[in-house]
């Protein structure tokens, strides 16, 4: 099939797809005309990275997770050990984000909104303490 059909059944962007082969993560086979040609298991291979994706893993982590997948010797610790550090990863987001959060609601609560210029909000992104 071709990147636009692979595109249409995967859910992915065919330029997405054109960027997962240029850095190596799907290689399909070339037909007789050099278009790409791209098999029911370069479609898994598709879906599996989509899927990963929509995890929030990155691109070198589903480079891992895929070398794994591949692998029917792997060891099961190895994927845990990756999802491991991708949920000690989104902790520190989500810890990241609910401070960010605090910050700017105590600085609305500080500003009052009205046609005055001074604004605290802007101070404190300025540094103006």
């Amino acid at each position: 099939m071709n990147v636009g059909e692979a595109a249409r059944r995967s859910g992915l962007p065919a330029k997405t797809i054109r960027y997962y082969e240029e850095i190596g993560l799907v290689s399909p086979a070339r037909a007789g005309n050099g278009y790409r040609d791209y098999s029911d298991e370069d479609l898994h291979f598709l879906t599996f990275l989509k899927r990963a994706r929509g995890l929030g893993f990155a691109i070198e982590e589903c480079r891992q997770l895929m070398t794994l997948y591949r692998d029917k010797h792997r060891a099961s610790h190895d994927v845990r050990g990756i999802a491991i550090s991708h949920v000690v990863a989104i902790d520190e987001k989500i810890a990241e984000l609910q401070a960010m959060r605090a910050t700017l609601s105590k600085l609305i609560n500080a500003c009052h909104g009205d046609n005055r210029p001074d604004c605290p909000i802007l101070d404190d992104i300025a540094g103006a303490q």
